[in-house]
């Protein structure tokens, strides 16, 4: 008796489903951070370090960082020859 879970399929489908999931998360860190940075360019006023305590706060720094980290990770969009349906 095969178990179908540890099939190359299923760990394809797991991987993709995985992308998808990073892809989105990584987008809508992207859509925080370009809206922080909208409101600093706009009225000085930045969201993030409002919200979390300043800019030197652990939370916002953590925060700088993730939405960093997503678009290095969504420049590799740009080279992708489709997208993951």
């Amino acid at each position: 008796m095969t178990n179908k879970n540890h099939s190359p399929a299923h760990h394809s489908v797991k991987g993709v489903i995985f992308l998808k999931i990073l892809g989105k998360i990584a987008l809508i860190l992207n859509i925080i951070g370009g809206i922080n940075w909208g409101l600093i360019g706009l009225f000085k006023f930045d969201l993030v370090a409002w919200i979390f305590g300043g800019q030197d706060a652990v939370l916002a720094r953590i925060i700088y960082a993730l939405v960093g980290v997503a678009a290095i990770y969504c420049i590799s969009f740009l080279f992708r020859e489709k997208a993951l349906d």
